[in-house]
């Protein structure tokens, strides 16, 4: 088997290396000077145009106008073995050091749209920043007829395309002596720093006639400068006039704010990333390309905007259809070389199998069978260990017991010494036979002796029963328990531990104890587990799942020592599990235990109800609301559905607990002993608290009278409310609004 998976590796690697492409793979890097919608349009066209060439990975930088950080970036770019460099440089010289030390490595390096005073770069692809700058100049010559006042707004300081576009545009307003240019503001290519600019010039920006922007974003950013000086925005002088350089297409590109008269001229200025990726493409693959590429341009006015921006629309649209089939035909023939991979798979993988399914097969049937085997061995050991732990803990339980009970007894006691000797003989050997039993049920077991619970489960700190205040005072017996168990002689044990402290009811199975503690709610259970009919486990959880006997404690009384079996118990819903044969007093210790833990739940419950210092809620809220309320999930639902009734009825003089327990589902002994042995009151008294605190709150808070509180709270006499309202609180309710000044 070993040999059979060494082969199948082998092969699929075999056939992996022969599916894999044989295409070249080329990593590009593209370093960007900064980021803006020209630079963003221009990345998206060269994503585009990747999906025209398998095999290009295009890895992207933005120094973001930081000629540090793109040095850096360059670096790191050239570190990551990129095979072509495309770089913006931010500045004319402090990014060259950088480009050249890609160039020396062998890499080749594109430059585009602004320069660098190297010669080290492979090709060179621009508009011509000069021209737009000159024709910039023109067109506001012409548009001013000659005469006028302009500001420019220049790029970012040492970028070759400010420099180009500032000289060109000197140049053409040099031709016309009537233009005057009053200010040349300083920006960086963002629309905030022209705004800043603009806002900090000294002179007076009623002279301008014409803004020029070096780019769109600039234009936009004077404009918004000049919109908030007070003579324009008054508009006691009509704003002069906007133009920039970028015209890109698109919402919120140059020719849109042309078209809708933000700008009055914009000069575009392609981006045309699909040609930058094609030259990049060329020159890796060694074909032939042009080392300068001067890309073609064109002056946007108002009288071509609209033809422009349909055009520009339409491109874009054609350019986002040719994405999607991309996208679409990227997947088929995604599908189509997975298909054929997992095809060649298949066929090398089905004859490996073949041999393999075969001796798989046979190994795993024989497997199975000897784990089947095994497991049933086990199971009949189990249910052999747990029928003879039952059979032998039982007669002895009820040897131990009583001899341990007869210890006690004064006639043993006082009996003379041959009496004497032979009761401790009779004690001794049945101490020494539970021993021996015990012994051998752990030794006829697979699992080891340490998952064998202890026969006595009898923690050290238990005290002799005398000392426990089991029974309750004035000679009451402490509470009612119901005992369930099929042998009758167990049953008369328990009897006599029992019932000198509390009341008993019993029970020979589990359906039979279910039947008597839904009707009678006992205070606590005491059940075997191995019962005919029902047994105790599922007795123990059909009681905890009914609503009316969810909060008595089980204990259960069980031959079943090993700790899966406890488990099994105390997931059944059981509060205590004590194994045979055990100790009268450990048993009185463990029912005096959980009657006294519930008593100080019960006590707790009380405090919380007659907390009435704070009457944002109802008595009845209050333990329903409490997140630690002393009783858990399905208590709190049923003290809810309680309070749900209360409250609907409330205004009812004739509510009676009948009434309550038909809504609830509950006979008036059912619902009297879950609603006591939850809080400690009758469900008479905290009805009559749950009125009285809703008096009491209305009393604050609203403007009824004490007759109309009383009759709103289900009391038919205001004499007796006012009665029960000074019982309950001290004083009467006239007190209280005089209190709280109603």
């Amino acid at each position: 088997m070993r040999q059979a998976v060494l082969y199948i590796i082998m092969f699929v690697s075999l056939l992996l290396a022969s599916c894999s492409s044989s295409e070249k793979e080329y990593k590009i890097g593209v370093s960007q000077c900064s980021e803006d919608i020209w630079r963003n349009w221009q990345n998206a066209e060269m994503r585009m145009e990747a999906n025209f060439h398998d095999g290009v990975d295009l890895l992207f930088t933005v120094a973001y106008d930081n000629s540090e950080r793109q040095i850096l970036q360059i670096d790191s770019l050239v570190t990551a073995g990129i095979d072509l460099l495309i770089v913006a440089p931010n500045q004319l010289s402090s990014v060259s050091p950088a480009i050249d030390r890609a160039y020396d490595r062998g890499i080749p390096v594109i430059v585009f749209e602004r320069k660098t005073d190297s010669p080290k770069y492979t090709a060179f692809v621009s508009a011509d920043n000069y021209e737009m700058g000159h024709q910039m100049g023109e067109f506001i010559v012409s548009d001013l007829g000659g005469s006028g006042q302009v500001m420019e707004i220049l790029g970012l300081r040492g970028s070759s395309p400010a420099d180009e576009r500032h000289k060109g545009f000197i140049d053409a307003l040099s031709q016309a002596p009537g233009v005057e240019v009053v200010a040349t503001l300083q920006g960086d290519w963002t629309e905030e720093t022209a705004y800043r600019a603009v806002k900090d010039f000294a002179g007076d920006l009623s002279a301008v006639d014409f803004v020029f922007g070096h780019n769109d974003r600039t234009a936009l950013g004077a404009r918004k400068a000049f919109s908030e000086d007070s003579l324009f925005a008054s508009r006691q002088l009509p704003m002069p006039l906007f133009c920039g350089i970028d015209g890109l297409p698109g919402a919120d590109g140059g020719i849109q704010q042309v078209r809708d008269s933000l700008l009055d001229a914009t000069y575009i200025y392609p981006t045309r990333g699909d040609l930058l990726l094609q030259l990049a493409i060329d020159i890796l693959d060694g074909k032939p390309f042009e080392k300068e590429t001067q890309l073609k341009s064109a002056l946007v006015t108002s009288d071509n905007a609209n033809v422009l921006l349909l055009e520009s629309e339409e491109v874009m649209r054609q350019a986002q259809t040719l994405e999607r089939l991309h996208q679409r035909a990227s997947g088929y023939l995604q599908q189509l070389s997975a298909q054929r991979t997992i095809t060649l798979l298949a066929i090398g993988i089905i004859i490996l199998l073949s041999m393999l399914v075969v001796a798989l097969w046979l190994y795993f049937r024989q497997r199975t069978r000897i784990q089947r085997e095994r497991t049933q061995m086990e199971h009949e050991q189990l249910d052999f260990y747990t029928r003879a732990a039952h059979e032998l803990r039982t007669p002895l339980t009820l040897i131990e017991g009583p001899l341990s009970q007869l210890d006690q007894t004064s006639v043993i006691r006082q009996a003379d010494g041959e009496a004497s000797r032979l009761f401790e003989i009779v004690r001794r050997n049945t101490a020494n036979l539970s021993e021996l039993v015990n012994r051998i049920l752990d030794q006829s077991l697979i699992p080891s002796s340490q998952e064998i619970a202890s026969s006595a489960d009898t923690p050290t700190d238990v005290q002799p029963v005398d000392s426990l205040p089991i029974a309750a005072t004035d000679g009451e017996k402490g509470g009612l328990l119901l005992i369930v168990d099929d042998n009758a002689d167990i049953r008369t044990y328990l009897r006599t531990i029992l019932q000198p402290h509390y009341q008993l009811l019993e029970a020979a199975d589990g359906q039979e104890g279910l039947s008597i503690a839904t009707e009678q709610v006992p205070d606590l259970v005491v059940s075997d587990v191995m019962m005919p009919v029902m047994n105790g486990l599922d007795f123990c959880q059909k009681l905890k799942e009914n609503m009316v006997t969810s909060h008595i404690p089980v204990i259960l009384l069980t031959a079943r020592a090993l700790s899966q079996h406890q488990i099994e118990g105390y997931q059944s819903g059981a509060d205590a599990y004590i194994t045979k044969p055990f100790q009268a007093d450990l048993l009185l210790a463990r029912i005096y235990n959980l009657l006294k833990s519930r008593k100080v739940l019960k006590n707790l419950w009380e405090k919380t109800v007659q907390q009435l210092t704070d009457r944002s809620t109802d008595a009845l809220g209050k333990a329903v609301e409490n997140p630690e309320s002393p009783e858990g999930t399905s208590s709190n639902t049923f003290l809810a559905r309680f309070k749900g009734v209360v409250e609907e009825k409330m205004a009812d003089s004739d509510l009676s607990v009948e009434e309550i327990g038909s809504e609830l589902g509950l006979s008036r002994v059912q619902l009297y002993r879950k609603v006591k042995a939850l809080t400690g009151l009758s469900p008479v008294e905290l009805l009559r608290k749950a009125r009285l605190d809703s008096a009491q709150q209305l009393l604050v808070s609203s403007d009824l009278s004490i007759s109309e509180v009383a009759y709103k709270v289900g009391f038919s006499s205001p004499s007796y409310f006012s009665k029960c309202f000074k019982d309950e609180f001290g004083v009467v309710p006239g007190d209280i609004r005089n209190v709280s000044g109603k």
